[in-house]
């Protein structure tokens, strides 16, 4: 039954940024920036911390 219904949210996100991407592509690029921008300061953030813990923790 999970699996029945991640098929169903996945093709739900794929229809939904397929629609996006057809009816308004200067919008979805704006979303490809958010997340990609979203993502960057995550790894941004795992590096400092891992930088902060190699270095043992002291500030």
């Amino acid at each position: 039954m999970a699996v029945n219904a991640k098929k169903v949210a996945v093709y739900v996100l794929v229809v939904f940024a397929l629609y996006v991407i057809i009816t308004d592509p200067v919008k979805a690029a704006d979303y490809v920036k958010i997340v990609f921008e979203g993502i960057s300061d995550a790894a941004t953030a795992v590096g400092d911390f891992m930088t902060w813990l190699a270095g043992g923790g002291d500030r």
